[in-house]
């Protein structure tokens, strides 16, 4: 079976283009791949944040990810800092890794724009990533199209590692999603915290519809009278994953014939969405509660996290040369 890793920032609340753009895959691998997921709470330290609330944050978020379905029997879930062989391989790729290669990172670029000191960990990112990567020898990492160029870093990384130190890290193949992209409320971006675009999995009922009443829908349908593209609207998108699959083509066609409005419409994708969220809430503060069985649950995925990386470190020092 096949390794997959993959990590989320806790960055705040999971919002439903987290959960529809990684987490909801992260749950089907489980039926095919060994599983390897983290909290990646040392890449939130790269840009400005508060240290009094990560940790809350930090729990929030693997209560969030459990919620949703990962299962800990199935999964290995852990938080990225309790396992240091992550910063210790960071480092070792860090002496690997030409500075060129990351001064050409796209999201180095737009995350450094407009600002006049950047520090060296976002410019650092791509490494300790590859890091969280490397260190598990994961052959498959699911990515989205703004993440690939972050792997073929990661792979040319484990190249460069293997031709000088002898063949230790597989490259890692990207696991594209299918899901298309969700975009934003606005619809100008996909969805962002930072851009305030997005509903939470844990939004109350009464702002989840508000915040779908005011979203941006088809710009070409500025009339009720006028027909619809159910392909270009966001709102449509998010149907196929809350509204059952032939309400879902009603609509389509509907919209299309200008049979129903974007109010109803969005009426309808609020039902939907408001029942699918409260489960994921009921089971997030369930875990939140039990704070203690909360954190059982991360030690266990660390320590399974451990027994890995030691093993990797251990073959990776040797091969440095280190005693």
């Amino acid at each position: 079976m096949e390794t997959v890793l993959s990590g989320i920032q806790p960055s705040g609340e999971i919002h439903v283009g987290n959960y529809l753009g990684a987490i909801r895959n992260w749950v089907a691998m489980q039926e095919s791949y060994r599983c390897i997921f983290c909290v990646v709470d040392y890449h939130a330290i790269t840009t400005d944040y508060d240290p009094a609330a990560l940790g809350a944050r930090t729990l929030d978020m693997a209560a969030g990810i459990l919620a949703c379905g990962v299962d800990p029997e199935r999964s290995t879930l852990f938080v990225q800092s309790h396992v240091r062989e992550h910063t210790e391989l960071a480092w070792v790729l860090t002496c690997v890794t030409p500075m060129g290669d990351l001064s050409r990172m796209t999201q180095f670029k737009d995350k450094s724009a407009g600002h006049e000191s950047v520090s060296a960990g976002l410019f650092n990112y791509p490494i300790l990533q590859a890091a969280d990567i490397l260190l598990y020898r994961a052959t498959r990492v699911p990515v989205g199209a703004d993440q690939v160029q972050h792997l073929e870093l990661c792979r040319e990384l484990a190249r460069r590692f293997n031709a000088r130190f002898g063949e230790t890290f597989p490259e890692p193949q990207p696991l594209l999603s299918s899901t298309p992209k969700i975009m934003g409320l606005d619809g100008q971006a996909k969805m962002s915290k930072s851009l305030g675009n997005t509903i939470a999995i844990g939004e109350p009922e009464r702002s989840v519809r508000a915040k779908l009443r005011t979203a941006f829908t088809d710009p070409q349908r500025k009339r009720r009278t006028d027909p619809g593209r159910p392909e270009v609207c966001n709102i449509y998108t998010m149907h196929a994953f809350f509204t059952d699959a032939v309400r879902t083509g009603e609509i389509a066609g509907q919209c299309r014939a200008a049979g129903i409005g974007c109010v109803e419409c969005k009426g309808v994708l609020a039902d939907g969405m408001v029942a699918h969220l409260s489960t994921i809430q009921e089971r997030t503060l369930a875990l939140r509660e039990d704070e203690s069985r909360l954190r059982a649950i991360l030690e266990a995925g660390a320590e399974k996290a451990r027994a890995i990386a030691r093993i990797t470190m251990d073959d990776v020092r040797a091969r440095l040369g280190l005693g």
